[in-house]
């Protein structure tokens, strides 16, 4: 919908207001509006979506005593706008944006476990010169906040801070240490020292230069057994089709995206859209998913649009993407959904999207590993852990690969849905590494609120506190907004959480055959056929892999790994060794080789463009 940026705790000027705004106009190209007074700065850039004639932010109550500013979308506003006229207020709108100007005035934070939506958002309250603000349930939208100088920096991009004066850009080391390993940047921290996100979930308040944090929902696993796998289907199909029904609420037209698998299928079966959005690459049918989306949009009647990526247009605009980013990201899908945005908006201001669905409804090929060959597992653990220890040494292929997993303990090789350098690894290609926590050592505390699940579930518990909001939703957002694109996802909705976490687990995952996202599956194939329905997850495949080989973009990563950057953070020899071997074909590094690649496209496009 938009994006907001603003500041307290420090002297207020409206140039510099206005220049943080500008950062982020891309979020919001509709309008762009300002609230400035001796204590606080906001700024607002618009993205018109619902109530386009009187929907305009920043927005005050009646009194003026509270001032709001928002980035999302609330689809239950109706009915909470219903139940707040009854108790007396007065709207000046049509907009979600009041309902939550009015819902805390009357509940205070008990309103955020109300709303059912994406959301960002912050009040300033005059009278108590404090600040209130909250992020939604699975962190579909960004919230950043950084501390300089005694004051509070706050909204929905990093890059709209490097404006202000008092805003002082060094690297975060550790979280570069840590990104080694996850692809992505890992907690609360950020690569921008002293600057943190707010965790999904929670709110804060900020009075007298304080700030206090705190949690108000959090998902849960609590298997409900004796239903049948028709029972599961017809629950989903239920709580879906009504989910995808409070996702439509907008006052403009809403697309679809669309690739080859079954969750972004099943949402363009049940969202009654007219136009359809997907992207592939030139070659080999595994990059290419426009043939299955173009036979589905026949088969539903609705028109497809479609671009096909090229290497060229590939690597020229990754800077951009990563600029867009605010963080590295090293998911090279994240490129891909960049075009597909793209596309998209060249016809519609909205996007149903099918993220989530793997994580609530167990979705990932990983997810089966726990579950095979269960026999192994009788044998005593120390002995697994020696026999692991020993294939370790040896050359890696799959058997080799699975007696080193299971020597581990799960909460010890598992940290979500990638793993690029291990602790050792990372130490030693840093050039001066700072001895960040390992790995497991991040994920414990989440691991430790399902002791008592089964592992299946473990790995999706943790993957919906890291992966999601770390990765999946993080390009979502940052992709979309980049191309003034609202992208909404409809199975990351309160409802549907609620309903997958009552799913037993072999409803959800099964080996012998591998099955993923059983019960879903089945509630799909009342909307879809076979073909789409049944298809293993492919992810949004990229050929990396094929273009490092090829000599231009090969360079392309070398003039990189040969750069002054590159010097100063890591040990080049093993940089250039790691892309000398993948290009012999001896190993395939190019995950790693993008990890760090994307890294310093990064660093160079904040750090030395931006110097």
């Amino acid at each position: 919908m938009c994006g907001f940026i603003g500041y307290t705790g420090l002297p207020t000027d409206r140039e510099v207001l206005e220049k943080m705004t500008d950062r982020i106009a891309h979020r919001g190209p509709d309008d762009a509006q300002y609230y400035c007074d001796s204590d606080v700065a906001l700024g607002f850039r618009r993205l018109s979506i619902i109530d386009l004639e009187g929907g305009a932010q920043p927005l005050e109550n009646e009194d003026g005593s509270l001032v709001l500013v928002f980035n999302g979308e609330i689809y239950n506003y109706e009915a909470l706008r219903e139940e707040l006229l009854q108790a007396g207020h007065i709207f000046k709108t049509h907009s979600d944006s009041e309902v939550l100007l009015h819902g805390y005035e009357q509940y205070g934070e008990a309103l955020l476990p109300k709303l059912r939506g994406m959301f960002a958002f912050v009040i300033w309250d005059k009278d108590r010169q404090s600040l209130f603000g909250a992020r939604d349930f699975f962190g579909i939208k960004p919230f950043y906040y950084a501390r300089m100088e005694g004051g509070l920096l706050f909204g929905s991009e990093i890059k709209g801070f490097l404006p202000h004066p008092a805003f002082k850009k060094e690297l975060n080391e550790e979280a570069l240490e840590h990104y080694l390993s996850f692809q992505y940047s890992v907690g609360t921290d950020t690569f921008f020292k002293n600057v943190f996100k707010l965790p999904p979930a929670h709110f804060f308040r900020w009075q007298d230069g304080e700030m206090t944090v705190s949690r108000y929902w959090e998902p849960t696993f609590c298997a409900e057994e004796g239903n049948s796998e028709e029972d599961w289907a017809q629950a989903i199909t239920d709580v879906m089709a009504d989910s995808v029904k409070a996702h439509k609420v907008s006052d403009v037209e809403v697309g679809s995206f669309l690739s080859s698998g079954i969750d972004s299928s099943y949402i363009a079966a049940s969202a009654d859209v007219d136009k359809t959005f997907t992207v592939g690459f030139d070659g080999d049918s595994h990059y290419n998913e426009i043939s299955y989306a173009k036979e589905l949009s026949d088969l539903l009647g609705v028109e497809n649009h479609s671009h096909i990526i090229t290497p060229e247009e590939f690597w020229e605009t990754f800077s951009t993407i990563q600029y867009h980013m605010d963080e590295p990201l090293a998911d090279p899908a994240a490129a891909a959904l960049f075009f597909v945005c793209r596309t998209a908006r060249q016809h519609v201001k909205v996007a149903l999207s099918g993220e989530g669905a793997d994580e609530l409804f167990g979705g990932y090929n990983i997810y089966c590993e726990p579950l095979e060959m269960p026999a192994y597992d009788k044998i005593p653990f120390p002995l697994r852990r020696l026999i692991g220890a020993v294939a370790a040494r040896l050359p890696q292929k799959r058997g080799i690969n699975f007696l080193v997993r299971r020597g581990k303990r799960l909460e010890d090789r598992f940290i979500g849905g990638a793993n690029m350098f291990s602790e050792k690894e990372r130490r030693r290609l840093l050039k001066h590494p700072v001895g960040a926590p390992a790995p497991k050592t991040l994920c414990r505390p989440i691991y430790d609120k399902v002791q008592d699940k089964d592992d299946v579930t473990k790995m999706q518990y943790l993957d919906l506190h890291m992966w999601l909001a770390g990765d999946i939703l993080l390009k979502a957002d940052k992709m979309s907004m980049a191309n003034s694109l609202e992208v909404r996802v409809p199975y990351l909705d309160r409802y549907v959480m609620t309903l997958a976490g009552r799913i037993p687990t072999p409803h959800r995952v099964t080996v012998r055959p591998n099955v993923t996202k059983r019960a879903l599956r089945r509630a799909a194939a009342d909307k879809l056929p076979e073909k789409w329905y049944q298809k293993r997850k492919l992810g949004f495949p990229v050929p990396i892999r094929v273009w490092l080989k090829e000599d231009r973009w090969y360079d392309t990563v070398k003039t990189m790994f040969e750069s002054e950057a590159a010097e100063r953070y890591f040990n080049t020899a093993l940089l250039m060794r790691l892309l000398e071997r993948h290009r012999a074909g001896k190993e395939d590094n190019s995950r790693r080789i993008w990890t760090v690649y994307t890294f310093l496209v990064w660093y160079h496009r904040f750090f030395v463009e931006e110097a």
